[in-house]
């Protein structure tokens, strides 16, 4: 948490005028700037902003959270869209991915829906080797096709 732009929104949301900012930080911390300030007493001024109305709000512009955290999950995802661009595979989308996915984990299971970002290595480790042979044989075909 970044407590010195939260004080700084909440100090303009709340319309404090100058003096009247410096007299909150003092009266809740004894200091009249931010800077001199630890973490704690900024929380402590937040707080305070809390109590005299100011409500925290989630950032319009939040970025999306990563499609996947662990690095063979992403890696899918990498080949995934490279094979795409060498035109292995025709439909990019999570759900043609998911599908391809479930082959390896879960197939003929109809009622199972496979997250390749929720695989552990063991269940992701042959769909990687499957993916990285579709990448081989469409950047072969790409080179074959340029001479």
């Amino acid at each position: 948490m970044n407590t010195i732009a939260i004080i700084n929104i909440a100090k303009a949301e709340l319309g404090l005028d100058d003096d009247t900012y410096r007299t909150l930080l003092v009266r809740v911390t004894g200091k009249t700037s931010l800077r001199q300030m630890s973490e704690r007493q900024r929380i402590d001024v937040v707080e305070e902003m809390k109590r005299k109305g100011f409500r925290i709000r989630a950032s319009r512009a939040a970025k999306p959270l990563p499609k996947a955290f662990q690095p063979h999950s992403r890696l899918i995802h990498a080949l995934w869209k490279n094979c795409h661009s060498l035109g292995v595979i025709e439909n990019p989308s999570r759900e043609a991915l998911r599908a391809f996915c479930k082959r390896f984990v879960a197939h003929g299971l109809d009622h199972v829906v496979v997250d390749p970002d929720l695989l552990d290595r063991a269940q992701a480790t042959p769909i990687i080797e499957a993916l990285k042979k579709m990448e081989a044989r469409g950047k072969a075909a790409q080179s074959g096709a340029g001479q």
